[in-house]
């Protein structure tokens, strides 16, 4: 005999949450109905409008004429951004394993330093952190291919990590080296009062900065620096070719705007009908 499931109220309410939960995940994560993408970009003119808002401030010619109505502003845009993170975590399901996730991280960072200039003035421009949550927007317009490509991007990097840490650590040897023998040949008269600071001039001289607070005086000196330059230009454009080396071999693959509505996840296949890491329904 079939069970109507209606003549229990409880299990009535329930799924009126339910239902009442999933429209609103629908709308603020996903950009596949009119509400969502509309939800979206609305989102992502606040977004642009606060980061706006904290730019105009640091300039004092307009921070002295309107700084109290900027201030109100950002507050505005603090408490609309605070509701909205709280939104997200009701409607997920795993509410801790979004916040920890890059989005829920930059979510968080992008309303605290509002609350935390009540103790410390100036930590209010660090909101300009909020500008990295526009990365949604390639999601939002529909920008499929940008996701394939940012998705290959980040998948040749970490291909390439052990030969970029392989690189970087034979860097840091030759920028020790280099700075202790600096020390050795100009010494403190030259300007290189420590090996620590003489690293920091091989560390500027290699990457072809050159700001030129420190420069040799002695003719060993300037010899040593011109090969470290020399050795720069050939240096830079090593990881360069390990990652486009990496970019060439990866194999490209179809990917959709779907997030998975237990754990967040993303850069599914377009044929997906399951998440890739938690098995949860897209």
């Amino acid at each position: 005999m079939r069970t109507n499931l209606k003549s229990y109220p409880q299990f009535e309410r329930k799924d009126e949450s339910a239902t009442w939960r999933q429209k609103l995940h629908t709308i603020i994560f996903e950009a596949d109905t009119p509400a969502g993408k509309l939800y979206d970009v609305i989102l992502i003119g606040s977004i642009l409008l606060s980061v706006l808002v904290v730019l105009v401030d640091s300039v004092q010619v307009i921070r002295e004429s309107y700084g109290p109505w900027l201030i109100k502003l950002e507050w505005i845009f603090t408490i609309v951004f605070s509701i909205e993170y709280m939104l997200r975590l009701i409607v997920v399901r795993r509410p801790v394993m979004y916040a920890s996730s890059f989005f829920g991280l930059i979510d968080l960072f992008a309303i605290l330093p509002t609350y935390l200039s009540l103790i410390h003035p100036v930590t209010r421009y660090l909101t300009v952190i909020r500008i990295l949550r526009l990365l949604r927007i390639f999601r939002v317009l529909k920008l499929v291919q940008y996701l394939k490509e940012a998705h290959d991007l980040v998948e040749a990097l970490k291909a390439s990590r052990r030969k970029i840490t392989v690189f970087l650590f034979t860097v840091l040897t030759l920028v020790v080296i280099f700075g202790s023998l600096m020390y050795v040949v100009e010494g403190e008269a030259g300007g290189f009062s420590s090996i620590p600071h003489s690293i920091y001039w091989a560390i500027v001289t290699l990457t072809t900065v050159g700001y030129g607070d420190i420069s040799p005086v002695t003719g060993l000196g300037q010899t040593l620096a011109a090969l470290i330059m020399i050795l720069g230009y050939s240096i830079i454009a090593v990881p360069t070719g390990i990652v486009t080396a990496q970019l060439i071999t990866g194999m490209p693959r179809e990917i959709s705007t779907q997030v998975c509505p237990v754990c967040r996840a993303e850069d599914h296949d377009t044929d997906a009908k399951f998440c890739k890491l938690c098995g949860g329904k897209l």
